[in-house]
């Protein structure tokens, strides 16, 4: 099932292939929970610092975030 602020199976499936791969290093965070961290930030106004806490609450959840928006 999935939540409100979440995206669906659909939705996922038109934005997998365009998300880029790590070709090494440790291995990610899910990217879509990444991704529906943003969705969640994006649809109720959520602060970064709280979104942090919520979703991934780690360093590695914030870099994933920004290799993922290119910062």
């Amino acid at each position: 099932m999935v939540r409100r602020h979440e995206l669906t199976d659909q939705e996922w499936e038109l934005l997998a292939p365009l998300i880029p791969r790590a070709a090494t290093g440790r291995p990610r965070v899910e990217d879509r929970q990444v991704i529906n961290g943003m969705v969640y930030k994006i649809r109720t106004g959520i602060s970064w610092r709280d979104w942090g806490l919520r979703n991934i609450g780690t360093k590695t959840g914030a870099k994933d975030l920004s290799a993922l928006v290119g910062g």
